[in-house]
């Protein structure tokens, strides 16, 4: 499957959705009949002190540390923001700060910036009248907002010959898209503990499930430290190169990286892990490593409710996030939107094994081919071809 590997090797029972009696089993029989190593790889730390190593028990209950609740001066200043941007008559690619001014919510939207980069790693910003405003008014307003957080849009998928840098998150498994649907983000199945490719991932909540659909954060540097202290054998593996699907991106059908990337304090950043999740395990200990991510992060989670309205920020470099699988009704369909950020004031250095990838993401943006479909579709990674639907409305 991956060219080089070796074809005698048996791909590891592990499922799409972690099994943790499978897992228990595992970790059982590696520790009973495998020699595993018990020092961390070289230079790696053995705990990482920062506001984002926490435990989601201690922080479930003070949710007004990590909400901002918009108040009516903030609402009269959004409502005249998205005025303003319609007057000026120009694609959605030149949504910024200067185009949708914020004169006065500006400094707590950078302090929400702040918070996901030198803090715990997320925030809620709370209250957004969303059944006041049009599908197009609402997603003006979303970005808007987003782009005093973080300016930079990175794309997400192709939509008609133009790059769609805001998705939607709706459940499309029974409609006529179902068979281009690849990943759960368009299913109301289960999410697993995963990262997504951008820097900090945001959601707008249009509308919450009729049950079910909570939302799931997870600190990486908390897990870390957790194994550090556990397992420093499987921190090794997850900081071994790993066979990752290019999807056609570049000249290799795959290409080598790290799960788990130590980047060491320099005069300006402090020392950091990120843990990079979608990577198939092909060993029995990758396997037992990706599981027991999840499974920790099950156990230290913060649980998250979407209210209508809500637009959650979390850094995708620190954090690992989930979903519990939901119920839609006739009345009540569950539909958010969904934009990757950076902000290049207070953003991270790009680990070396995650160039290329940021790069396709980020580099090169151009204003007039940002598309922000209207209407709920699969995103792609590469055209259709032939059996291309029509595109949902969108604008640019």
């Amino acid at each position: 499957m991956f060219g080089t590997t070796d074809p005698t090797l048996q791909q590891p029972d592990i499922d799409y959705t972690p099994n943790e009696e499978k897992w228990r089993a595992r970790t059982e029989r590696r520790l009973k009949t495998e020699t595993l190593g018990t020092e961390l790889p070289k230079g790696f730390p053995q705990k990482l002190s920062s506001p984002l190593a926490w435990d989601g028990q201690t922080l479930q209950g003070d949710s007004h540390k990590w909400t901002y609740k918009l108040g009516c001066g903030d609402l009269e200043e959004i409502d005249q923001a998205l005025r303003h941007f319609q007057g000026l008559k120009r694609p959605m690619g030149y949504i910024s700060p200067e185009t949708f001014p914020l004169p006065n919510l500006h400094t707590k939207l950078r302090e929400v910036s702040n918070e996901l980069h030198n803090g715990s790693g997320f925030k809620v910003v709370r209250g957004l009248p969303v059944d006041k405003y049009t599908r197009e008014e609402n997603v003006i307003i979303y970005v808007g907002l987003s782009a005093h957080v973080a300016p930079m849009r990175a794309r997400q998928g192709i939509a008609g010959s133009s790059q769609a840098v805001l998705s939607h998150v709706k459940d499309l498994s029974k409609t006529d898209e179902k068979e281009y649907i690849g990943i759960g983000t368009y299913t109301s199945e289960l999410l697993s503990f995963h990262t997504d490719p951008g820097e900090i991932v945001s959601l707008l909540c249009l509308e919450p499930a009729a049950e079910g659909g909570a939302s799931q954060l997870a600190s990486s540097w908390h897990i870390y430290n957790h194994l550090a202290s556990t397992r420093p054998d499987l921190i090794q593996t997850l900081a071994e190169d790993w066979p990752y699907d290019t999807f056609g991106a570049g000249r290799y059908s795959y290409k080598m990286r790290p799960v788990l990337h130590y980047q060491p304090a320099t005069a300006s950043t402090p020392e950091r892990v990120i843990i990079y999740c979608g990577i198939p395990p092909l060993t029995e200990a990758q396997a037992e490593a990706l599981d027991t991510l999840h499974f920790l992060a099950q156990r230290f989670q913060l649980r998250l409710d979407f209210r209508k309205g809500d637009v959650q920020y979390i850094n995708n470099l620190s954090l690992l996030h989930a979903r519990e699988a939901y119920t839609d009704s006739p009345e009540q369909q569950r539909h958010l939107i969904r934009l990757w950020l950076r902000d290049p004031q207070l953003a991270w250095e790009v680990p070396e094994p995650m160039k290329q990838t940021h790069s396709l993401l980020y580099d090169n943006a151009d204003p007039n081919m940002q598309v922000f479909p209207l209407e709920p579709s699969v995103l792609t990674a590469r055209p259709r071809g032939h059996k291309t639907p029509q595109p949902a409305k969108s604008v640019v």
